[in-house]
């Protein structure tokens, strides 16, 4: 097990300068969060896949920037869509990830009410984790406030119907702000979380920098995450406006691997 950061921790500064401010630190595992078609292919991608490789990077998994659109795009009841989305937009995105040797793509899933059965909703995404296996990645679905995903009842129906074919990355964070205790997502999720986002809190923000004397409990985490025998990596995943200096990501980059090594 790895700790590592997401680059959408600097959002909105550029995809490829964020890599860098995270290599400069010394992080060598990451998540890559994608802004913009551009940063797909071309000059852009190639910058990207040379920043990697000049800090001796691994980049685990990969965030496309469509998140708030997947209801639309892969969960509506308008077909057609869903077929034409997998190959305009999403297969990019696949092939972008599979480059970069990430191993996992994140969905959000559907926002708010959804126009279309839970049953199809598990269609779509084994469909579309089916493409994305055919591009050599998998897809993940992220338990986000305000998203299907956000209710671990939802998340256990999705495994129940797909099996192995499920996979969920559990951000405590979301949980927090959905006001589920994200132990609830361990109890019946279990082996089918494969990826996780951490961050800390205190009285006043409900996402702040993992630090000594914060409010969550790592050391518990990893400790129940070890007894369901999860082997995946651990991704700081901070708001930009939550954190002040590269000093405060790195302290907690450097607090949460001495922590591992406990």
């Amino acid at each position: 097990m790895r700790i590592g950061v997401s680059s959408s921790c600097y959002y909105p500064l550029e995809t490829e300068k964020s890599l860098i401010r995270l290599g400069e630190m010394g992080v060598k595992t990451a998540e890559v969060f994608f802004n913009s078609p551009s940063e797909l292919s071309g000059e852009l991608f190639r910058e990207i896949c040379a920043i990697k490789s000049h800090y001796g990077m691994e980049i685990v998994s990969f965030h496309p920037f469509m998140s708030f659109a997947e209801g639309y795009f892969l969960f509506s009841n308008y077909e057609r869509r869903f077929y034409d989305s997998l190959e305009t937009i999403y297969k990019p995105c696949f092939e972008a990830a599979a480059n970069l040797g990430a191993k996992y793509v994140i969905l959000h899933g559907a926002r708010g009410k959804k126009t279309i059965s839970d049953e199809e909703y598990a269609e779509r995404f084994f469909k579309f984790n089916e493409k994305a296996k055919s591009l050599g990645v998998s897809a993940a679905h992220e338990n986000v406030v305000h998203y299907s995903g956000e209710s671990p009842e939802f998340m256990l129906y999705l495994k129940k119907m797909l099996g192995d074919s499920f996979n969920m990355v559990l951000d405590v964070k979301q949980a927090r702000r959905t006001q589920v205790d994200y132990r609830q997502f361990l109890d019946t999720l279990q082996e089918s979380i494969v990826h996780v986002h951490v961050s800390d809190f205190d009285a006043y923000r409900d996402c702040t920098p993992p630090k000594k004397g914060g409010q969550f409990d790592f050391h518990e985490l990893f400790d129940l995450m070890k007894k369901i025998g999860y082997n995946g990596k651990y991704i700081i995943e901070l708001y930009s406006d939550s954190f002040k200096t590269d000093g405060e990501l790195r302290d907690s980059y450097v607090y949460l691997k001495s922590i591992m090594k406990e």
